[in-house]
């Protein structure tokens, strides 16, 4: 495998700012068009242009990583499309693609290989053992790797069966690691994981990635107090904060979601303040609201780390959950041995 060159995201962090990573890849799609249904991977191939365009998009609106179109990447996503035998065409097709918008820029933008869950259970709750989520996770990296991603992206991960996985098939090869949970079930992940415990396994973990936070979830609030919540027990730590715009109601025969991109403002000082040093957007989100955010980075975003209460009041109400489970984290941890 090729990873002797050197890195765009370490280059990128080097610069001691405040970085921007892209917006949903989905509703940017369906913004150009595209129709509901199929699998979004296959576009690596049969549509590029359409990926291009959202990269592009994106680049244009100030991102400073874009992440590939690879979210359901694995054998185990493309099984469910009878796919899974091109693991390693359509990964590294979507490289490919998102490789050349960003090499043509003009500045500095790093490709993130990004790794979703593979949608199945892990043991003990499920068929999947440990060493076939390292495998599943491994076909994925490899191709990502290969192709010349600057850095592995896991992303929406619940559990920690799956996050061992995930991170042992992405470490050592030569290039940064990158994870992000989604915390979306009364301020924990759908499994039961709280902020300040990924914090503590981030901090114990012998290959840790070079940075953690929180994506997706129930909207920008929860995303900006799980920030805050992984600051105050990791100060050091590079923390992601990429939430989407709220949970999607059908207006006008079309998806809406509640947090347009004026509410970026609010949300990208508040996760600044919370100790995020790479703020994006998820489901719902759209070129504007990535450009509202670099606008807002340009400006002066300091201050004290934001109190639950100015989240809610600022950005709609937040689970009191994770603030609880914070001071809850010296009594009582769910972190299983040896994760």
């Amino acid at each position: 495998m090729s990873t002797a060159r050197r890195s765009k995201f370490t280059e990128l962090l080097a610069e001691d700012r405040v970085l921007v990573a892209d917006g949903a890849m989905g509703t940017a799609l369906f913004e150009l068009g595209l129709e509901t249904g199929g699998c979004p991977e296959l576009l690596n191939v049969e549509q590029a242009d359409l990926i291009s365009k959202v990269h592009s998009g994106y680049v244009e609106a100030g991102a400073d990583i874009i992440l590939t179109n690879t979210f359901g990447g694995t054998r185990a996503r493309l099984g469910l499309h009878r796919l899974e035998n091109r693991v390693g065409e359509l990964n590294q097709a979507a490289v490919e693609v998102a490789r050349e918008v960003a090499d043509g820029a003009g500045r500095k933008v790093a490709v993130a290989g990004s790794i979703g869950p593979t949608g199945e259970l892990f043991e003990p709750l499920g068929p999947l053992t440990h060493d076939q989520g390292v495998e599943i996770f491994s076909e994925q990296a490899d191709a990502l790797v290969e192709a010349g991603v600057d850095v592995l992206w896991i992303e929406t991960i619940s559990s920690w069966e799956e996050l061992a996985a995930a991170v042992e098939a992405a470490s050592g090869r030569g290039i940064p690691v990158v994870t992000t949970l989604s915390f979306d079930t009364n301020g924990h992940t759908m499994m039961g994981i709280a902020p300040a415990s990924f914090a503590d396994w981030w901090l114990g973990h012998d290959t840790a990635p070079v940075a953690l936070g929180a994506n997706c979830g129930i909207g920008p609030s929860d995303v900006v107090q799980a920030a805050s919540a992984i600051t105050a027990v990791a100060p050091d730590a590079i923390v992601v904060a990429k939430g989407n715009c709220g949970i999607p109601l059908y207006k006008d025969e079309a998806l809406s979601y509640p947090s347009g991109p004026e509410d970026m403002v609010a949300y990208t000082e508040l996760a600044v303040r919370a100790g995020a040093r790479i703020v994006g957007a998820c489901c719902g989100s759209s070129f504007d609201h990535i450009n509202v955010i670099r606008s807002t980075l340009s400006g002066d975003v300091a201050g004290p780390r934001p109190t639950a209460d100015e989240i809610s009041v600022r950005l709609g109400g937040v689970s009191d959950e994770i603030e609880r489970g914070t001071a809850r984290r010296n009594r009582r941890r769910a972190r299983p041995v040896g994760v």
